[in-house]
């Protein structure tokens, strides 16, 4: 860039006027695509959200879904394990905790999916690095700097007609959406953003300088992606569903906003946590789930009103699951695998994968059954109906849970 000048003055001036409205980390020009590229954009089924419910510090599987009828659970935690009176049970084998009592409607309706045991080879069970896998879909030894759904949108880019790729809620990061050219919303207050949308102007500005006319180029999308999002939230039906005070309910509460106002985006990512229950765990874990059911159940109660329950798809996803064992201080450590689920309009009910061993442990850890690269391969293949994509060093199947 040139030291001197109008130029430099213009770039400075420019980049330090920039909202943190759009998070685009590089600074590659975007490559547009048209509707019209249906080998690309047009392909499968791009019109229906996925849901992304990060829960963060690593959450107590067993404590989730829980195996009642183990004798090995109740011996492995006896002052954490949930009594059999109190689990609220979906099966003979299986039932969830209390907390999690909201949701039974779901699972009777046949819009919940258990998928047991997900985890991956050789795990890792630092915080930093085992989100970091589960967000670039790598092997434990390889590391990538690219979020997975970055790079399914960079391989089949949404159509042009999209806000964003996606819109980041609460206090978590981009994760699966980092890197590359996507382009993430980050709307944690929607009135401060409203009067941030307000304030961006776009600016034109003839100039030779690539930096200044790449920043130039992310000031336009974001004028543009602020606009558009300013009038569709002030144009948004009224949702009528009371939602939770809760940090999670807020989210939900302002994503459900969102999809009211049809904003055209693939993916939204609420975030609950932090599960990382090392001590005192049985209030805390209690308090996150309830916030966790009730916020979910206020959201499915907006989506039915509105008539789009079957386009939008909730997963949820943890750095790791707990230790089998219970802490001398009443909580859980760092362990691997653990439960999660699917939970939408067109979601198969069931349980899905192998249950781990209580008794076939490794350093005191479950062993994983499915590996979380066959989830994200779910929704690629079955939620969207996009070719199957590589992770890692192979591809992994999809699993039949979807409509």
């Amino acid at each position: 860039m040139s030291g001197n000048g109008p130029d430099r003055r213009a770039l400075l001036k420019a980049a330090f006027a920039l909202p943190f409205v759009l998070l685009r980390p590089n600074w590659l020009p975007r490559l547009w695509a048209a509707d019209a590229d249906g080998a690309r954009t047009g392909a499968g089924r791009r019109d229906r959200l996925l849901l992304l419910v990060e829960l963060h510090g690593g959450n107590d599987g067993l404590n989730t879904l829980i195996p009642y009828q183990e004798a090995a659970y109740y011996q492995a935690r006896p002052q954490l394990a949930i009594p059999r009176d109190q689990v609220r049970q979906l099966t003979p084998k299986f039932g969830i905790h209390p907390a999690l009592t909201p949701l039974m409607s779901l699972w009777e309706g046949k819009e919940l999916a258990w998928l047991h045991g997900v985890g991956y080879p050789r795990p890792n069970r630092s915080h930093f690095r085992s989100i970091e896998i589960w967000e670039t879909a790598s092997d434990s030894e390889q590391v990538l700097d690219q979020g997975w759904l970055s790079r399914v949108f960079e391989q089949f880019p949404v159509p042009a007609r999209f806000t964003a790729e996606g819109v980041l809620l609460g206090k978590g990061d981009a994760g699966p959406l980092s890197g590359g050219k996507t382009r993430t919303i980050a709307l944690h207050d929607p009135g401060q953003f409203l009067q941030q949308a307000g304030a961006v102007k776009p600016v034109s500005l003839p100039t030779t300088n690539r930096a200044l006319a790449h920043i130039l180029e992310v000031r336009r999308e974001i004028s543009h992606a602020a606009f558009d999002l300013q009038g569709r939230i002030r144009q948004a039906p009224p949702l009528a569903i009371d939602f939770p005070a809760s940090r999670i309910g807020k989210q939900l509460e302002v994503a459900a906003t969102l999809i009211a106002a049809q904003v055209p985006v693939a993916v939204m990512k609420v975030t609950q946590g932090s599960f990382d229950t090392h001590a005192g765990q049985s209030a805390a874990h209690h308090r996150l789930l309830e916030e966790l059911a009730q916020g979910l159940m206020a959201f499915r109660a907006a989506m039915e009103k509105l008539g789009v329950w079957k386009d939008v798809l909730v997963m949820t996803y943890s750095e790791f699951g707990r230790r089998v064992g219970e802490n001398a201080s009443h909580g859980t450590d760092h362990g691997t695998a653990a439960p999660h689920f699917f939970m939408g309009g067109q979601v198969k009910g069931g349980f899905y994968g192998t249950p781990p061993s209580l008794t076939d442990l490794q350093e005191g850890d479950l062993k994983y059954t499915l590996d979380y690269r066959t989830v994200y391969a779910t929704v690629i293949e079955k939620w969207w109906g996009l070719p199957a994509m590589s992770f890692g060093t192979g591809r992994y199947p999809a699993i039949d849970c979807l409509a």
